[in-house]
């Protein structure tokens, strides 16, 4: 016959102290009313302070006229558009080159760190003195010294005309298709030429092109998935693996070659006229020094991060994979690295934040970015000050916050999973 449980004591004050139980919510109710209070303060002072000064807290200001144009938009945008238009234009010059440096650093890094490695001196020494120098200065002075070698050493577009002699100050570089200049730097631009025009999905005007292109790589993704699945049911049951990799890389290739065959999407490459590059895209220098020096500052980190990564998996490995006759660049690939990723993956979503938030250095080279304009121009126009550091610092919140939920995700599916 099995025990009765013991008797619940009654709640008694003494507990609140003798008792590790009611002590510990006591202690954690306490914080939390302290918490408030220290809030509640702040919120009730700061009004005070705001009705002293005749102002009210609101966000109306935002639907006024902005009255100020921005150089570089991803969208329609004019001095005529609203505050909020131009911080939507803020944010998603943000976006662009927080992504772009995202995917830049972690190439480059992987690259470096994976040569830091190598058993040849020069290439290693070459990789450590990379790391070494751009981790141990400042990311501001890494913008400022990329701004000036832009300004001050790049030819002017003139110099790219070639005399009569055939010869030119300067010459485009990357196959002829590229030209830094000190205004600007020309690149080959996406051009289509049977654009289908926007749809309306769900009351919004969406570009066709972008919702088929959408739509095929989603479809692909979902087909790859199942061929995977597949794959590995067949490799649980039978002990063999299908070879499944030309299939995959044929259902993102195609359709995507197929639909820029229907539209007739090419690329056009930048070509001196008169005074100026025309016919391709003319990039501002502020946006290529503030991409360049995220790239070069966050890839020195992340090679130091997939250093210790690949450090970190056992020596054994290693040489288990050559005595089964594999060469060093496939046991790299297939057998390092994945193991590697588990220890790369978190510190790596933390380069990738700071990436982000770093961008805000944007003002040190007039690329118009969140914080220049809604930060910047808006707050002086309006002063409203609180309510857009109180946005700003919304919006950083909740980038950081989805960059860190999918790095997460990500690195749940490549963890090792223990029985």
């Amino acid at each position: 016959m099995a025990p009765a449980p013991p008797a619940r004591q009654s709640f008694r004050l003494s507990m609140l102290i003798y008792d590790r139980h009611y002590r510990a919510l006591l202690i954690q109710a306490l914080v939390f009313i302290l918490v408030m209070s220290v809030a509640a303060w702040l919120v009730n002072n700061t009004v005070q302070n705001l009705a002293r000064m005749g102002k009210t807290f609101d966000f109306g200001f935002l639907t006024n006229r902005s009255g100020y144009d921005i150089p570089f938009s991803l969208i329609a945008y004019d001095s005529n558009s609203t505050h909020l238009r131009a911080a939507m234009v803020g944010l998603l010059n943000t976006l662009l080159v927080s992504a772009l440096g995202c995917v830049i650093a972690t190439v480059l890094g992987v690259t470096a760190g994976v040569l830091r490695l190598s058993r040849n001196w020069l290439v290693s020494r070459l990789m450590t003195v990379y790391v070494e120098i751009f981790r141990n200065v400042p990311l501001l002075l890494w913008i400022l010294v990329i701004l000036a070698l832009f300004t001050e050493v790049m030819p002017a577009p003139r110099d790219y005309r070639t005399a009569e002699d055939g010869t030119a100050n300067a010459e485009m570089i990357l196959f002829g298709t590229v030209a830094p200049t000190n205004r600007y730097t020309a690149v080959p631009a996406v051009v289509a030429e049977r654009d289908p025009g926007p749809v309306s999905i769900l009351g919004v005007q969406i570009d066709a092109m972008v919702v088929a292109f959408a739509v095929a790589l989603l479809s692909a993704w979902l087909i790859n998935r199942w061929l995977r699945k597949r794959a590995q049911y067949l490799q649980d049951t039978t002990g063999r693996r299908p070879v499944t990799w030309w299939i995959s890389l044929a259902l993102f290739l195609l359709p995507l070659l197929g639909l820029m065959q229907l539209f007739g999407i090419h690329l056009v490459a930048p070509e001196l006229r008169g005074f100026n590059f025309a016919g391709g895209m003319n990039l501002d220098n502020g946006f290529v020094v503030l991409l360049l020096a995220l790239s070069l500052y966050t890839g020195a980190f992340i090679a130091e991060i997939v250093r210790a990564g690949i450090m970190a998996v056992s020596r054994g490995q290693t040489e288990a994979a050559a005595a089964l006759g594999m060469r060093a660049r496939p046991i790299m690939a297939l057998v390092v690295l994945p193991q590697a990723l588990r220890v790369i993956i978190p510190p790596l979503i933390s380069q990738f934040l700071n990436l982000t938030k770093n961008s805000s250095l944007a003002i040190a080279v007039g690329y118009p970015d969140l914080r220049a304009t809604l930060g910047g121009t808006t707050l002086n126009q309006t002063g409203r000050e609180m309510e857009s550091m109180i946005l700003m610092m919304g919006i950083y919140l909740a980038i950081s916050l989805i960059v860190s939920a999918v790095m997460n995700l990500y690195n749940s599916r490549v963890r090792l999973k223990e029985r």
